[in-house]
């Protein structure tokens, strides 16, 4: 339905008019991630999820940890380990591509498992998912990409803000558990420039279970701080051309006073007493983003363009370790990595008779820098240097109630590696491999094709098929290399082929989604444990599963929905038998709802609720033990509620509790890794209060 709005100004004098649209009925959201250009949701054939601002600041509410509102809302996506690493938080069984407004964060080189934790979602205006298979961005995409899209400036004013003050800890044991975190934000329009600034600052106290156990787990999330700082600036050159500046600086970082005393494997749990690790503050010191951007429209043919310059550095420190079964001795790794770039995005419509439609086409340029080295000086993996080149196009073609898409991506990368010795496992230093240096070349043609039924929207099918491209963990290759030079080393590529039928359908206030997908690849690169450690194993890969979700207006001002979503997944040996990945690619199946109650205008009350179901696909070794990351799974399922209240248009205040009913549980994770030191419970009823000014 179209609405009119009609306003009267007297001439002379101005006013200032804000007008809020909210969705009645079908929502005909908008997506840029999917074709690299904005259109609309229900043209785009495949699986999205978007999380709109509403949604992040709901679950901001309850936990402030992207890992957690990931994986507590995006159908697909492991489920949060409450851990500063989203390592199992794999998509349909693969990696995925993490994105800062189309800025590569994710190390596939060598994956430091830190990617969703490289912003604050303080910042985040919305999130697109992007599921399946897709090489539309590039590398490491084989599952699928998320994308974080960040603020961009509200209303007229020259200059406006919001002020979020808030407080959390743990209700039933809450002694070191309290915690404060402080957000301001700066928003404006003078002339022609118009900008948004934020800074956060966060600290976070012990965290504890629901016995009151201190969760003192490596790569916590207790007594950590956090800052970020963010900013971006808009030159309207005309109205048909822009000019944004964006910078993002995000760090996380665990100072503790408890040290964690491994547990018993499926007995008891690890917790933490007082003590001091002898490490550096493990986490992520530094997550830099700066881009400049220019767009221009009604170019000629009425084309437009997107240029993308970017610049991002990041770190991941991982805990130290007394003893580790790869190098002598103790040790703490660094994982570091440089990216250089450049997006040229132009998009052109067409028509021809009865036949219309776009087609978007350029070319990425990428300088990927990545190594990782202990915080000694041992070198644990080289320098990686690669240099990427990747044209593309894809063409939108509508017919009568059809959207039909085809594209494809050229892939062109070298990578250049030095000499480089294994690292070392005998005190004198003794026992390494040398590896003679050189330079690896790949080459790859990715294509894509879907179609979707438009007409009506009560039942919106699309079928679709999608390639990706990735290099994952060659890192990982090359520190447990055998062989005496790099042309001697398997380092393929992973091609993934991503086969996918769904539907979208609004019946009234009903609204369903659901999907069911097939990915493969001939040559996968699964994580398999040998000798204490994981090692790559190429072998053939086949993962299917589903995804379902489905919401609900019941009444006016109450709301009910959930989601379903499952996946299993096999490698191939070389005998022709076929063996079930572990957990650190296939999470157990997933369900989430929630019911929502609105009485007022004012209020918004919502209980939602994670389960976690069974997955045991392993028997023990021969030791007697199950092999690393294939433990059995029980089910698990807790409660979280948020709460929100608008005081005035000034004021609102917030609250909101994870296991609200303060269950005791492990985290799959805690369980299928089969490590007494990572056999952790999760967090207790945790509470967190927060006011909030805008201005």
């Amino acid at each position: 339905m179209a609405n009119t709005l009609t306003v009267h100004v007297q001439e002379g004098k101005e006013a200032d008019i804000y007008i809020t649209m909210e969705a009645d009925g079908i929502m005909n959201e908008v997506v840029v991630t999917a074709g690299r250009k904005v259109e609309s949701i229900n043209e785009v054939p495949s699986s999205v999820t978007i999380l709109q601002a509403k949604q992040i600041k709901e679950q901001l509410s309850i936990n402030p940890n992207m890992t957690s509102i990931l994986g507590n809302t995006v159908p697909g996506l492991g489920t949060y380990t409450n851990k500063a690493t989203n390592a199992g938080q794999t998509l349909r069984g693969r990696a995925v591509l993490v994105l800062i407004d189309g800025i590569p964060q994710s190390t596939p080189l060598m994956n430091g498992s830190r990617d969703m934790r490289t912003i604050d979602p303080a910042v985040i205006e919305r999130v697109e998912v992007i599921k399946g298979a897709t090489s539309i961005y590039g590398n490491g995409s084989g599952g699928g990409i998320i994308n974080f899209i960040t603020k961009k400036p509200e209303g007229g004013k020259a200059i406006s803000g919001e002020t979020q003050l808030s407080t959390d800890g743990n209700i039933d044991y809450s002694s070191h558990t309290l915690g404060y975190r402080v957000s301001q934000t700066l928003y404006g329009n003078i002339k022609k420039f118009s900008y948004v600034v934020s800074g956060i600052y966060s600290e976070a106290g012990v965290q504890k279970d629901a016995d009151g156990n201190v969760i003192a787990q490596p790569d916590g999330l207790g007594e950590t701080k956090n800052y970020n700082l963010f900013g971006k600036l808009s030159y309207h050159i005309t109205d048909n051309q822009q000019v944004t500046v964006s910078y993002n600086l995000f760090r996380s970082r665990q100072y503790a006073d408890y040290i964690n005393v491994a547990g018993k494997y499926g007995v008891s749990p690890a917790y933490g007493v007082e003590g001091v690790d002898p490490g550096e503050a493990a986490g992520t010191p530094h997550n830099h983003n700066l881009y400049v951007s220019y767009r221009a429209s009604k170019l000629p043919f009425n084309s437009s363009l997107e240029l993308v310059a970017y610049d991002h550095h990041f770190q991941s420190l991982n805990r130290y370790v007394e003893k580790s079964t790869a190098w002598y001795g103790p040790g703490q790794t660094y994982i570091e990595s440089w990216k250089r770039g450049v997006r040229l995005n132009l998009n052109t419509p067409w028509k021809w008779k009865f036949l219309s439609g776009d087609v978007t086409y350029g070319m990425d340029v990428l300088k990927d820098r990545t190594n990782q080295t202990l915080t000694d000086g041992r070198v644990y993996i080289p320098d990686m240097k690669m240099m990427n080149y990747a044209p593309f196009a894809q063409v939108k073609i509508d017919y009568k109630d059809f959207v039909i898409k085809g594209g494809v991506r050229y892939e062109d990368a070298n990578i250049e590696v030095p000499d480089f010795t294994t690292i070392s496992k005998n005190a004198d230093g003794s026992g390494g491999k040398f590896v003679q240096g050189g330079t690896l070349h790949f080459n790859a043609t990715m294509f894509n094709a879907g179609i979707r039924y438009t007409r009506t929207p009560y039942f919106n099918p699309f079928v679709s098929f999608g390639q990706a491209f990735g290099l994952n963990e060659l890192g990982r290759v090359l520190r447990s290399a055998t062989q005496s030079s790099l042309d001697q080393i398997t380092t393929d590529p992973v091609i993934i082929n991503n086969y996918e039928a769904g539907f979208s359908s609004q019946v009234g206030p009903v609204s369903v989604t659901a999907a069911y997908f097939i990915n493969t690849s001939k040559l996968g690169a699964n994580l398999v444990e040998q000798n204490g450690i994981f090692v790559t194993q190429r072998e053939p890969e086949r993962v299917e599963g589903y995804e379902v979700a489905a919401e609900a207006q019941i009444v006016k001002g109450l709301r009910a929905g959930g989601t379903v979503s499952y996946v299993e997944g096999k490698s191939e040996k070389e005998d022709g038998s076929k063996v079930y990945m572990n957990g650190e690619r296939i999470m157990p199946l997933k369900a989430t709802g929630f019911i929502s109650y609105s009485p007022v205008s004012a209020l918004n009350l919502q209980l939602s609720t994670i389960h976690t179901g069974s997955r045991h696909r392993f028997e023990p070794r021969s030791t007697g033990v199950y092999g690393l990351s294939e433990g059995p799974v029980k089910p698990v399922t807790y409660f979280n509620f948020n709460g929100g209240y608008k005081i005035n248009q000034s004021f609102n205040v917030a609250l909101g509790i994870e296991n609200v009913f303060n269950q005791s549980y492990y985290p799959a994770r805690s369980q299928y890794r089969v490590q007494d030191a990572e056999y952790v419970q999760g967090n207790g009823a945790h509470f967190t209060l927060s006011l909030g000014y805008k201005f």
